[in-house]
């Protein structure tokens, strides 16, 4: 079994504990990118997901900057197909994994927000954006696993003698995530992923999905080379009560204008697609301490764990024994969420997985 790995995420446009409550909310800024990034190392967590959405700070520098405060953490910064020419990203990414020794991870995404996309000038529909990620992906690797120059003739782009130095530090190459719900996301993953992340769902459906993206990674001879995690929100405290008024408390003040434009914001998403689904198949809860609430007001992956450390810990292990091993989680305030995490639901969750996680 592959051991355990937990991500946090980086509030890079900024942070609250209450959506429509100005009182409660907490800018962007450097020294909040740094307390959360101290505070997820210590707290364990193994990776960071920096966010690319057009309200974010830009995630290539922001990753750098947070690389170079941390001592262990990896930055998962996304590769977005037809942003950036692909000698230039295996450039990019090679040099990064010398800097920062071997600490960086890359997050494929083909882009959840059609007037964002366009909005930053990338013409291509979604469709050619996930053919241009895989032919974008595979001249990555192929750069650098080469040992000369490289002639590269395919649909989106043509090289002749590309050579990229300094060569990559982690072997064969920096791990790939790809969240994603709709098929052509799952065929980019069976292919190149090294983790598939779900954006919240039942755990029975997880176990289904993994079945089948594993049996589409076979095609590839890489139904042992993929695995599979979950991309979710955490609300703990000691007690259930105090968990449930925290989780009530984000939610309760935001206005309809702001729920109906969360509604409408990623509707290509076949993953966020799915999130709003189970809010409406289930209401508030998908399972006792799996709550839909966060889809209100928060676009993409806002299912949420809410809970005592022993009720969050018991909803992570079901996601387990379904077959996930990388949780990429976040929660508000964030670092105040990853402390809590790393003192309260970590090891409990190391206790019962002793084999594949430290203490």
């Amino acid at each position: 079994m592959r051991p355990l790995e937990f991500g946090w995420y980086l509030p890079t446009h900024g942070d609250t504990t209450a959506y429509g409550v100005a009182s409660a909310q907490v800018a962007g800024s450097t020294e909040l990118c740094e307390r959360v990034v101290l505070a997820a190392e210590a707290a364990g967590f193994e990776y960071l997901l920096i966010p690319v959405g057009s309200t974010c700070w830009e995630a290539w520098i922001s990753g750098a900057f947070m690389a170079a405060r941390s001592k262990s953490i990896k930055p998962l910064i996304a590769a977005r197909p037809g942003y950036i020419n692909p000698v230039l990203m295996a450039k990019m990414i090679s040099t990064f994994d010398q800097m920062s020794g071997g600490r960086i991870c890359i997050n494929l995404i083909a882009g959840q927000n059609e007037n964002e996309v366009e909005g930053e000038g990338v013409r291509y529909p979604k469709e050619q954006r996930y053919a241009l990620m895989d032919e974008e992906v595979t001249i990555l690797k192929t750069l650098w696993t080469a040992r000369g120059p490289v002639d590269f003739q395919g649909q989106f782009h043509s090289l002749k003698g590309a050579i990229v130095r300094p060569r990559i530090v982690q072997q064969p190459y920096p791990k790939f995530y790809l969240g994603g719900g709709s098929r052509q996301a799952w065929e980019i993953s069976a292919k190149h992923s090294d983790v598939h992340l779900f954006w919240g769902d039942t755990p029975e459906r997880i176990r289904q999905n993994i079945a089948e993206i594993r049996t589409m990674a076979r095609a590839h001879g890489r139904e042992d080379d993929l695995g599979f995690g979950m991309r979710l929100q955490v609300i703990c405290r000691e007690s259930e009560r105090e968990a449930w008024d925290a989780a009530e408390t984000l939610v309760k003040d935001a206005g309809e204008k702001l729920k109906q434009d969360r509604q409408t914001l990623y509707v290509s998403s076949e993953a966020n697609r799915r999130v709003q689904e189970l809010a409406r198949e289930y209401g508030d809860l998908i399972m006792p301490h799996l709550w839909t609430g966060i889809t209100k007001v928060r676009p993409g992956a806002g299912i949420c764990v809410v809970g005592n450390p022993e009720q969050c810990a018991t909803t992570l292990q079901q996601f387990i024994d379904a077959g996930c091993h990388s949780f990429c989680l976040s929660g508000y305030l964030h670092d105040e969420k990853a402390e809590r995490f790393g003192r309260l639901i970590r090891p409990i969750l190391a206790a019962r997985n002793p084999a594949r996680m430290a203490a």
